[in-house]
């Protein structure tokens, strides 16, 4: 039976912080999805599983073979599907075979099955492409599914996914359920995607505290987790009830024998009792204060180590507090308009075509529709980084555009200097408040954009964009929630909510849309003619 144990495992960064230290852990023929803040360590875990990081202490035993999708596929210009399936030379030897160009050795070290097998487990993730598709052809979605075809195509073991939904469109999540869903193997799975991870067999949380295994899927975990965290709040209430009772206690003791001691002295100093009595009051009065003592020493050292076990059962979380200015957006402006609008990137192949769309007031649309349907084209349009080949666009409001790579900051300056860059005016008090608010306290708000994780930036981008004395009255966000951790895109889900502003969002996670009230839906299509 394959399997995986990690003991003890820890490892730290080149410059010394701790990532992962004291790890247990072991994984079976399961899907286990792996879910923890940004920075706790999962897809530092995920590249110790593959061999990419070695652990500075502990063991780790891996029973079976290992395959893993990244959460970015890199692409180089020359690289096809092929590539992915580590194919590019058995298709060269049957296209070879095939026009009576090969030997008799190479017809005989040919496998004449493997372009079938490669159509089909494309097809299994809803990608029915030839294998000689140029990478650079497809959409990051696109990408994403040949490449998850391309892990599981040698059946592994273990197959480790790196947020696996990142660029997958509704129908390229379903295929991955799908094939999870009849995944025989092994899968350890870095998430934040709720419908997955309602999938899995079992849940592990990363915090740092170590990790904490559940049984069952997102559901079961957030059950199991609201339960213990009411338990360990329990149990820290009743042991500060507690240590404060050893206070009073030691105290009222302290005060009581005080008295005894000044009776004792003022009686004496009457010089009614003789002197052998006096004595022997006066050692039974210390032995007594002695041993109060003590006992009141033990009560409270027993009281503070039950404490302390209690807030080590608690993971301190600093939370991200998304408190918004008012945009001052009347209900009956006019915020975007597009009309009759076509684009795109090659001459007589648009990717967007004959569009109109009009957004009036506080109006929450999200753009929905598949990989390569021109979802990121149409926001770049609407922020004006592409010129339209016809038709009008139109925003008469101030707005804010967060691509992915969050490009509004830069990358040179630091999260405050990019702050004081986007909010001309503004003093560094007012910079650092508002900074504060989004977790950037002290010098972290001095960090470099350009060394920022992907939900870091986003967080620092939507800081120096939210935090301004006025929000812009226009929000475009394209796919928000990919780099987030759970914790933060509830946090971000909240701050939307209450954003009094228009909001122009794609994104493909339905939980998320609905819990930033989405009122609107327009769903684009892939035009046939495109090809791909």
């Amino acid at each position: 039976m394959s399997s995986i144990t990690l003991a003890n495992i820890g490892w730290s960064t080149p410059d010394g912080r701790i990532v992962l230290s004291g790890l247990d852990l072991a994984f079976a023929r399961e899907r286990t999805g792996i879910v923890g803040r940004n920075g706790v360590g999962k897809s530092t875990l995920l590249r110790l599983l593959t061999g990419d990081l070695a652990p500075a202490s502990g063991s780790l035993a891996i029973d079976g073979s290992v395959a893993m999708l990244r959460q970015t596929v890199q692409v180089a210009p020359h690289e096809t599907i092929a590539d992915l399936f580590g194919a590019r030379g058995g298709l060269a030897l049957l296209r070879k075979a095939e026009a009576g160009e090969a030997s008799a050795e190479e017809i005989g070290e040919a496998d004449w099955t493997l372009e079938a097998r490669i159509d089909e487990a494309l097809a299994s993730i809803g990608l029915p492409l030839p294998a000689d598709t140029p990478l650079a052809q497809l959409s990051g979605g696109q990408r994403t599914r040949a490449a998850l075809a391309g892990a599981t195509f040698a059946a592994p073991d273990f197959l480790l996914l790196d947020e696996p939904t990142n660029n997958l469109d509704r129908d390229g999540r379903k295929a991955l359920r799908d094939l999870l869903r009849g995944w025989r193997g092994g899968a350890v799975v870095v998430s934040h995607d709720r419908e997955l991870l309602e999938e899995m067999d079992a849940i592990v949380e990363l915090t740092g505290l170590g990790a904490s295994r559940y049984g069952g899927g997102w559901s079961a975990y957030r059950a199991r987790k609201d339960i213990e965290q009411a338990a360990a709040e329990a149990e820290l209430a009743g042991a500060e009830k507690r240590m404060d009772h050893a206070r009073r206690q030691a105290q009222a003791a302290t005060e009581k024998q005080d008295r005894r001691d000044s009776r004792g002295r003022a009686k004496a100093a009457r010089g009614d009792m003789p002197k052998i009595l006096i004595g022997g009051l006066k050692r039974r009065a210390e032995e007594t204060r002695a041993s109060s003592t003590r006992l009141a020493d033990r009560q409270r050292g027993e009281a503070e180590a039950a404490l302390a076990a209690a807030r080590g059962r608690i993971e301190v979380i600093d939370p991200l507090s998304v408190g918004l200015a008012s945009t001052g957006l009347p209900a009956s402006r006019i915020v975007l308009e597009l009309d009759h609008v076509s684009a795109g990137y090659v001459p007589g192949f648009p990717i967007i075509d004959d569009l109109s769309l009009t957004i009036t007031g506080p109006a929450r649309v999200a753009i929905t529709g598949p990989n390569g349907s021109g979802k990121s084209t149409l926001l770049a349009l609407v922020a004006g980084t592409l010129a339209p080949w016809s038709g009008r666009v139109r925003a008469p409001v101030p707005f804010a555009f967060f691509d992915q790579r969050v490009t509004l900051l830069d990358p040179r300056l630091s999260i405050a200097g990019n702050f004081l860059r986007l909010n001309p005016g503004t003093t560094d008090n007012q910079c650092r408040a508002a900074l504060a608010r989004f977790r950037f306290r002290a010098e972290a708000a001095d960090r470099i954009a350009g060394t920022l994780s992907g939900g870091q930036m986003l967080r620092a981008g939507l800081a120096c964009v939210l935090g301004a004395p006025q929000p812009p009255q226009l929000l475009i966000l394209d796919e928000p929630g990919n780099h987030l951790d759970l914790d933060s895109l509830t946090a971000v889900e909240s701050g939307l909510a209450a954003y009094d502003g228009a909001l122009l969002v794609v994104s493909h996670d339905p939980a998320f849309l609905r819990a930033i009230g989405i009122e609107r839906t327009v769903e684009l299509f892939r035009i046939a003619k495109q090809g791909v």
